[in-house]
Parts: C-alpha cells; structure tokens; sequence
C-alpha cells in the first residue's frame, strides 16, 4: 500500500504547486488517514517541500488506532507533551525553505491558525480547502473491496436479528444487538450510531433508540452501517411486525421503494448529482409527499460516513465511475410512522452492469 500513499500525496502535491503553494498542511484526521495510512491523534501530515512528515504529539504505535502507517513516510514525534503537531509542521515546512503553506482552514481552527502564522511568519498562507476530499470521492478498488466487506457484515448482522423473536423487545435493545453482531462479524465497530425506529418513529431519519418496545402491526425501520478498515456503509430496510401488512402500509412502502429504484438507476457515470436526488423526490412529490421530505436522498461514503457527493437538489457537479453513494429516501407520517430504504451503490458504467448493489439484504416488505 506504500506505493498507493505516494500516489495520493503526489496528486494532493500537483494540486497545490498548481495553486502556487510549496507545501501543504492536512489536520482532518480522515484525510491525514488517506494520505498516510492512519491518523494517529492529533496528527498532521506536512507535503514539505523537500519531504513528507507525519508530525504526532505522541509516539504512533497505540494499538487503538485503527489502519496502518505507510511506512516509507517519515514520523516526527513531539519531543514533549503539550505542543501542537500543525504549529511544529509549519516550523519545519520553513525551515526545508517553503515559501508558502496551504493548510486546510475549514478544519483549523482560528488559535490554531494563529498560532501556524506565528511560528512561521515569511510563509504565505493559502487554503488548501476541500482538495484531499476531492481526491476522496472517486475510490480505487481495494477502497471498494473494504466497502463491500462492510456491507456484507452488515447484511449479515440484519438478517440474523430478523430470524430473532423481535415483539416486546425495545429499540435500543435492538440497536445494541445489532452493533454487536457487527462487531462479531469483524467490523471495526458501527459506521454510526445505529438507529432502529418502531411504531410512529418508523422512518424518522436519523432517529435515536428509546425505550419503546416493539409491538405486533407496527413498521420497524431499521438503519446500520459497519465500519471496516476505516471505510464505511450504510443500509436501511423497514418491515412491518407480527403480522399482515395493512392497506396503508403497503402502499406507503410501494410508494418509497419506487423512489429509492429511481434513485439507484439513475446512477450512471456523468449524471447530475441534483438529478439522481430529483429522481427519486419526484416519485415521492407526486404522490403529494414534497413537504417533510429529507434534505437530501443520498450522499457519499468512504472513510467518513457522510461525504461528497451530497444528493441534494441543489448540489453541484455529476458523478464518475467507482463513486459510492447512497439512494436512502423516506417517508416519514406523524404519529403513525413511516418507511426509509437505503442502500449503498457503487456508480458503474453500463458496460460493467451499471450500479453494483453492496447491500443485498431483501427490499421485499416482510412481516416478521
């Protein structure tokens, strides 16, 4: 993997000697983390102009941090307790004769920045901005590989709660089993916080696990993802418990599986991002659904949950090939509940057989 650091810090590096800086400052642990290996804490990658450093408050060896560093990059370890990793890069992106610094000011912040400034007041300073995120959004296919990992164990971990007993049981006791059998099945751990919604908070977004218990006839939404190897998935399904589906519900759910089926074959190199979110929006604007609809009806995964691109429709900029995203719309109807579908694709020409599906649990509506 050495080589495949390298080749990232040297895209980052072309970037910014085309923005006219010598070197370059990256903070946000999940970028110091693409372009390094691992992000030890409060570690900073300094793209120097004579060489690249990995500068850490702490020696880099702790065994809870998650990845690998490439080993041909160079660790400077602070020589005591108490510094900052980005004022100590600056010191040294100086002293190798840069006479400019890119650092990424969305993720520093305003001390700290001062502080870079301080130690190093010749250097002309430069945003790098979001360029390591953009080098982000298209994955090679071992990021890929990592991503279908994730989503296997996560498909794997849905559908062993499924066989379970589920009436009585309450939403957070769910959500815990469900993060543990990621864990079992050799996930890092959740890509994020696990949601399961029974009864009116079905297909809530982002709705937090309480101490209601499910009970027969009620819609149970279910959203997880695992994280492996850093990189993460996400899958959500909704299922009606105990007993027949009612009219309401099935045709709440025909409703959104429309959308969410819009959304996933629109996803085809070159499309509009805004235009895979209208996709599916329309089915659900159509039916008389426009108000309440999410922000949003997808978005990019990798090493951070949510990234770019965002499916919005006022995002800017269409997809490539080997981009990630999920199609994951939603309806949700006060006081009775709701249906969410997400799943995680990966944008595929049609040559190759269009999206590939990560997540294959059934979209079937089953009663359990």
């Amino acid at each position: 993997m050495s080589e495949v650091y390298a080749a990232r810090r040297t895209r980052l590096r072309e970037r910014c000697n085309a923005g006219g800086s010598a070197a370059a400052l990256v903070s946000r642990p999940a970028n110091v983390r693409y372009l390094a290996g691992a992000a030890p804490r409060d570690a900073v990658l300094l793209l120097g102009r004579t060489e690249d450093l990995l500068v850490c408050a702490g020696p880099p060896g702790d065994p809870s941090v998650p990845g690998r560093l490439d080993e041909a990059l160079r660790v400077q370890t602070l020589p005591s307790p108490g510094g900052d990793p980005a004022v100590v890069a600056a010191g040294l992106a100086a002293a190798q004769g840069a006479d400019s610094l890119a650092v990424e000011e969305h993720h520093l912040t305003v001390a700290r920045h001062r502080a870079v400034r301080a130690v190093a007041p010749r250097l002309r300073p430069a945003d790098l901005g979001c360029a390591v995120e953009q080098l982000r959004v298209v994955k090679d296919e071992e990021e890929i590989s990592c991503l279908r990992i994730g989503a296997e164990i996560a498909d794997q971990a849905l559908g062993e709660l499924l066989e379970s007993i589920l009436v009585g049981r309450t939403e957070r006791h769910l959500a815990l089993e469900l993060e543990r059998r990621l864990v079992d099945h050799g996930a890092d751990g959740p890509a994020f916080p696990t949601s399961v919604a029974a009864g009116p908070h079905a297909g809530r977004r982002g709705h937090r696990p309480t101490d209601r218990r499910v009970e027969e006839g009620d819609f149970l939404s279910v959203c997880l993802g695992a994280a492996y190897r850093g990189y993460r998935c996400e899958i959500g399904r909704t299922f009606v418990i105990g007993t027949s589906p009612a009219d309401w519900q099935i045709e709440l759910y025909d409703l959104v599986f429309a959308a969410q089926r819009a959304g996933r074959e629109s996803l085809v190199p070159g499309a509009s991002c805004r235009d895979v979110d209208r996709a599916a929006r329309q089915v659900l604007d159509s039916a008389g659904y426009a108000e309440g609809l999410p922000a949003t009806m997808g978005h990019g995964v990798g090493l951070e949950n949510d990234e770019d691109p965002q499916l919005t429709p006022a995002a800017m900029g269409k997809l490539d090939a080997c981009v990630p995203v999920t199609v994951e719309p939603g309806v949700h109807l006060p006081g009775r509940g709701g249906v969410r579908i997400d799943d995680t694709l990966v944008v595929r020409p049609e040559a190759d057989g269009g999206p590939e599906l990560l997540t294959i649990t059934t979209k079937e509506l089953l009663a359990l």
